[in-house]
């Protein structure tokens, strides 16, 4: 895991090096960032300089309509809400099991925009990038082999973030849904994407 000094932003980093199984997570594969609009030339050029081919951005369409991404307008930008409308006011402290049982379909729809990405680095990012983006990491990361308590170790790295919350979430998937490959699986994610994401992540 790498923290990236790009300007404006105050919470990114890539997860390359995480521990995957019998290897790692490749750099410049995967990156968690906050919200982008307040980005900068600078900012925007970092980002076109470390190989950036997908954006999946998951806020709500409001979100986004009212702080506005300099990526809006870009081939490479993707609109993916990982939440149900309306679940806008639920920050839970201790587990997002239920905003997952909610937004399936949803977050489906993320995976899918992330198997689909070309070849360099996506980035995911929500306002924060802490709590939606929080659960999309943790979903990639343990289809690509990441433990639990690795994913939970990373979560806790962004401010106000308590790693039980995102371990307690993983618990829950295995719990209601079998796991999280169950999971994406009823949400309409395919076996090949899901194929796609383990590729991209570990090659």
């Amino acid at each position: 895991m790498t923290v990236l000094n790009w300007p404006d932003l105050r919470n990114a980093r890539d997860l390359g090096g995480l521990p995957a199984g019998d290897g790692r997570i490749k750099g410049r594969a995967l990156v968690r960032t906050d919200n982008h609009d307040r980005l900068g030339a600078a900012g925007i050029a970092a980002l076109d300089a470390y190989g950036v081919s997908r954006i999946v951005d998951l806020r709500w369409e409001w979100e986004a309509a009212k702080y506005r991404s300099p990526f809006a307008a870009d081939p490479r930008y993707r609109l993916r809400p990982a939440f149900d409308d309306g679940l806008a006011d639920q920050t839970p402290t201790d587990s997002y099991g239920q905003l997952v049982d909610h937004s399936r379909t949803r977050l489906g729809a993320v995976v899918e925009a992330i198997a689909e990405a070309p070849a360099g680095a996506v980035v995911v990012h929500c306002h924060g990038g802490r709590d939606r983006t929080g659960v999309v990491i943790a979903l990639v990361l343990r289809l690509a082999g990441v433990a639990d308590a690795a994913i939970a170790a990373d979560y806790a790295r962004t401010p106000g973030a308590l790693p039980d919350t995102v371990a307690n979430t993983l618990a829950h998937i295995d719990a209601v849904h079998g796991g999280v490959e169950p999971y994406l699986l009823g949400g309409g994610v395919t076996g090949a994407h899901l194929m796609a994401v383990r590729r991209r992540l570990t090659g």
